[in-house]
């Protein structure tokens, strides 16, 4: 059972140096997903309450927070957790935050979840925003060691199909891409038909953690040998952003993080 911790915010938005954002809006900590290679495993050294994905801190006065807040630039939800996991089905912290910003807001929100359906009607409110879905190509065992709890690609691929038939902005986010496991041209091939732009972020092996890492070791050498050598990985990234270019879609982003974090537009 995953352990809900409330808290009180302080505030809604915090500056950032997110590509593409101004502010991140935070309404929860911690994601029940828990994808084994994900970033934000470094918040808990703040939070300290057990394994990642085991628990969610819930700022659950957020949405009262947001009404008497106003910013100019983008907002990005949310850096270190995801608005939709599963806990959002109850609380709905996310649907109250959106109901009461101002709409006139320019915010992006990022999701792995089909439950960002739900609030299309109040996506419409909004003046400019844009909504993605994260995709992989991460099945069967593969999936069920490091994306256990997350929808499968399919559900998601289906949701950001639906934003589209919506009038909604979409983006694909493809990630993490990983050497033999993600196949981009077919992510593409897959999705171009009904979405807007695309972000595109390569594997943080440094941020995935040790245990990840020796998990892609073990079970996938081959992919290890090319992401942990400077020049096999810059090769390698070459190779893929050379398919990026040819397929002729809408790019916002590539995000590169090793050797160092780059973001090509």
């Amino acid at each position: 059972m995953v352990k809900i911790v409330r808290v009180k915010a302080k505030k809604a938005f915090t500056p950032t140096k997110i590509s593409g954002a101004d502010y991140v809006i935070n309404q929860y900590i911690g994601c029940e997903h828990a994808c084994k290679y994900c970033y934000a495993k470094f918040m808990r050294k703040w939070y300290n309450y057990g394994k990642w994905g085991s628990w969610v801190i819930v700022k659950e006065n957020m949405p009262d927070i947001v009404k008497m807040e106003n910013v100019k630039g983008e907002v990005y939800m949310s850096s270190v957790s995801d608005p939709y996991q599963p806990v959002e089905k109850k609380l709905e912290i996310t649907r109250k935050i959106l109901e009461n910003m101002n709409k006139s807001i320019k915010l992006g929100i990022l999701t792995k979840s089909y439950l960002v359906l739900r609030d299309i009607e109040i996506f419409k409110e909004f003046n400019d925003i844009e909504v993605g879905l994260s995709i992989n190509n991460f099945e069967g065992s593969t999936k069920k060691e490091v994306e256990l709890f997350s929808p499968n690609n399919k559900k998601r691929m289906e949701a950001l199909k639906t934003l589209y038939e919506n009038g909604i902005k979409n983006y694909a986010f493809i990630s993490p891409i990983i050497p033999h496991l993600t196949d981009v041209e077919e992510l593409i091939k897959e999705t171009k038909s009904f979405t807007d732009f695309y972000w595109f972020e390569f594997l943080n092996l440094k941020a995935s953690g040790k245990e990840f890492r020796e998990w892609l070791k073990k079970n996938y050498p081959e992919s290890y040998d090319v992401i942990s050598d400077k020049t096999k990985a810059e090769e390698y990234v070459k190779a893929v952003v050379g398919t990026i270019n040819k397929s002729g879609v809408s790019v916002r982003g590539v995000c590169v993080h090793y050797p160092k974090i780059t973001v090509m537009e």
